[in-house]
C-alpha cells in the first residue's frame, strides 16, 4: 500500500506544482527577452532605467513571502495560488499592452507582489504531502518549472518575437496562468485529509508518517524566535548571495548571447536554453542522491563552489574566445541551479511545522532582494563598462561568499539537532 500510495501522490501532484510555478516562472522571466526584442527601443527606455525594470519585479516579490507562507499555512494553499494565477497572468499580459514606460514600473512591481506568495505557498502545500525521504525530490520538481521554464522560454519567446512582436509575446504567454487557475481549483487539496482519490486508510499512513517527523523537532514557539534562529539567519544571507548569481544570469544571458558577432534572435534564443538542460540534469541527479542519503548541505556548497570557478575562469577567458566562453557559462548556470531541492528541504527538518513555512518565506524574500541586486547591478555594471567582466567576477563573488555560508549554516544546524546532553558530552571531547 505504500509503494501504491507514493505513486499516487507523485503521479497526482507533481506535474500540477510543476506547470504552476512554470506559468509562474514564465511570466517573470521572459522580460529579458522582450527588452533585448525592441521593448526598450520602443518605449525609449535606457539602459540603466531597463535593468531597473527587469529587477524590479523582486522589490514587489520581497514584501508578501511570510504573509504568504503563513495564509498558506493557516488557511488554504489552494485558495491562495489560485487567485495568484489569475492576477499575474493578467498583469503578465498587459506588460504587451503599455505604451508608457510608467504603467510599465506599476506592473513590474505588482507582478512581483502577486508572484510573491506562490514559492513559499508551494512549498508549504508540498510539504503536507511528502515525507522527509521524499521532499528534496519533491522540491526538485517544483523548482524545475524555473530553468525548464526558461529552456522551452528561450525557444518559444525567440520564435514569436520574430513572428510577432515583443508586445503579443507577453499577452500570449500571459494568457495561459488564467487557464490553469481553474485547472489547479479543480486538481488540489490542500491536504491529505481532503483528497477523494485517497482511501481512509492511505489518508491515515500518509499523515501518521508526517506527524511522526514533527515529533523528532524540537518546539519552537513562534515566528520571532525561528527568525533568530542561527541556521536560519546564515540561510537568508546564503540565499540572498546565490540569488545574485541566478537572476543576474537568467535576466541578462540573453543580452550576453546577443553581443555576440552574426547573432540573431532566434539563435540567441537557442543558444539562452542550453544552460537550463545541465540544470535539469544537475537537479534531478543531485536531489535524487540527497533524498537517497539524507544528507543537504553537501549537494549544496559545492555545486555553488564550481559556479562561482566558471564565472571566474569566463571572466578571465573575456571577449577572446566566445564559445569558450559561453561552455563555461553553460557550467556555472547548471551549477547554480542543482541545488534547490536539497536547500529547500534543509527548513522543514530543522524547525516544526508552526513555524517552517514563514522561515522557509523569510529565505526566499531574502532572495528576492538578492535578486533585485544581481538583475539591477549586472545590467549597471554591463552598460557602466561596456562589457561582461565586471559582472562575472561580481556574481562569481556572491556565489563563493554563499558557498561559505553554506558550510557554516550547517554546521549551525547540525548543533541544533544534537540534544543538550549530545552538546555537552560534543564540547567535553572537542576540550
Amino acid at each position: 500500500m505504500k509503494q501504491t500510495l507514493a505513486k499516487q501522490r507523485w503521479i497526482r501532484l507533481i506535474p500540477i506544482a510543476f506547470i504552476t510555478y512554470s506559468l509562474a516562472y514564465l511570466d517573470r522571466a521572459n522580460y529579458g527577452f522582450g527588452a533585448a526584442a525592441g521593448l526598450a527601443k520602443d518605449l525609449h527606455i535606457t539602459p540603466g532605467i531597463s535593468s531597473l525594470l527587469g529587477s524590479l519585479f523582486f522589490l514587489g516579490y520581497f514584501f508578501f513571502q511570510i504573509p504568504g507562507a503563513h495564509y498558506a499555512e493557516n488557511k488554504s494553499a489552494k485558495v491562495l495560488i489560485f487567485w495568484s494565477l489569475i492576477l499575474w497572468g493578467i498583469l503578465a499580459s498587459l506588460t504587451g499592452m503599455i505604451s508608457n514606460v510608467n504603467f510599465l514600473f506599476a506592473i513590474r512591481f505588482l507582478l512581483g507582489v502577486v508572484e510573491s506568495a506562490v514559492m513559499p505557498a508551494m512549498l508549504v502545500f508540498l510539504s503536507h504531502w511528502f515525507t522527509k525521504e521524499e521532499r528534496s525530490r519533491a522540491n526538485t520538481f517544483l523548482i524545475l518549472g524555473n530553468p525548464a521554464t526558461v529552456l522551452w522560454m528561450s525557444i518559444v519567446s525567440g520564435y514569436l518575437l520574430h513572428s510577432f512582436g515583443w508586445r503579443w509575446m507577453f499577452i500570449l504567454e500571459g494568457v495561459p496562468a488564467i487557464i490553469w487557475a481553474f485547472i489547479w481549483w479543480k486538481l488540489v487539496n490542500d491536504e491529505p485529509k481532503d483528497a477523494k482519490w485517497l482511501s481512509n486508510g492511505e489518508k491515515v499512513s500518509l499523515q501518521e508518517a508526517l506527524d511522526k517527523e514533527q515529533q523528532g523537532i524540537k518546539p519552537v514557539k513562534n515566528y520571532r524566535e525561528a527568525f533568530k534562529n542561527k541556521t536560519v539567519v546564515l540561510l537568508s544571507l546564503q540565499y540572498a548571495l546565490w540569488s545574485i548569481g541566478v537572476y543576474g544570469f537568467v535576466m541578462w544571458l540573453p543580452s550576453i548571447i546577443k553581443a555576440a558577432p552574426n547573432m540573431d534572435i532566434v539563435s540567441t534564443g537557442w543558444l539562452s536554453a542550453v544552460p537550463y538542460v545541465l540544470a535539469v540534469i544537475l537537479m534531478l541527479t543531485g536531489s535524487y542522491f540527497s533524498d537517497k542519503m539524507l544528507r543537504r548541505s553537501i549537494f549544496v556548497w559545492p555545486f555553488l563552489l564550481v559556479g562561482a570557478v566558471a564565472f571566474y575562469c569566463s571572466y578571465l577567458l573575456g571577449t577572446s574566445n566566445f564559445w569558450l566562453s559561453f561552455v563555461l557559462l553553460i557550467i556555472a548556470g547548471g551549477a547554480m541551479y542543482a541545488p534547490y531541492g536539497p536547500f529547500f528541504a534543509i527548513i522543514p527538518e530543522l524547525l516544526p511545522r508552526n513555524v517552517a513555512g514563514g522561515a522557509m518565506a523569510l529565505i526566499n524574500s531574502m532572495g528576492a532582494l538578492g535578486s533585485f541586486v544581481g538583475s539591477y547591478l549586472v545590467g549597471y555594471l554591463n552598460g557602466l563598462t561596456g562589457g561582461f567582466g565586471a559582472s562575472y567576477i561580481f556574481m562569481s563573488g556572491s556565489l563563493l561568499a554563499s558557498a561559505i555560508l553554506t558550510i557554516w549554516a550547517a554546521s549551525a544546524g547540525e548543533k541544533r539537532k544534537k540534544s543538550p546532553a549530545e552538546q555537552v558530552n560534543l564540547k567535553s571531547k572537542t576540550v
